[in-house]
């Protein structure tokens, strides 16, 4: 008797199927997902689009954190206890968000080894970039960081064709 096996995981269709503890977001452009201290209580996955994270300090100053592009998790620190979100989410033109209650996405890291290798290798490559980011912010010029962020934007020197950088974006937000 053959042993019974459990059907293949896609992680990808689980992403673009609403289900239990997950919605599919259809977001017109600004729409703010979440604000600066709002109640952490979801992930989200961008299908389209993209979305700006923000942060604004005591003194009412305003940082672009980072612009996420689609097949990007933010908003994943609620999973490790973070009650309050430190950062404000909005879309940069329209989007579709994948909206993920934290208790779901517990319980699909936990259930299926195939999505929890997808969430972690993206966990690790946004680890990678910060690093970068903060490296590239202490040892260059503002001319060069500029140059970076519109290459990284433009998709330069990955494995698809580079795309023409099309959004509107004021130069506080690149620099």
């Amino acid at each position: 008797m053959e042993p019974k096996r459990r059907p293949s995981f896609n992680p990808k269709a689980f992403l673009t199927q609403v289900g239990e503890g997950k919605t599919i977001l259809s977001c017109r452009k600004n729409q703010v997902l979440f604000s600066q201290g709002d109640t952490a209580e979801a992930v989200f996955y961008i299908l389209e689009g993209k979305v700006t994270l923000t942060v604004v300090s005591k003194r009412g100053k305003e940082a672009v954190v980072a612009i996420l592009e689609p097949a990007t998790f933010f908003g994943e620190a609620c999973l490790t206890g973070q009650l309050l979100r430190l950062e404000a989410a909005t879309t940069v033109g329209v989007a579709k968000i994948v909206r993920i209650s934290k208790t779901a996405m517990i319980k699909i890291l936990h259930d299926q080894p195939t999505f929890s290798e997808l969430f972690l290798t993206h966990l690790l490559a946004r680890n990678i970039r910060i690093q970068e980011d903060l490296v590239d912010q202490l040892f260059n010029s503002s001319e060069k960081r500029l140059a970076r962020v519109l290459l990284l934007m433009a998709h330069f020197g990955k494995e698809s064709k580079p795309e023409a950088v099309i959004a509107k974006l004021s130069q506080e937000t690149l620099a």
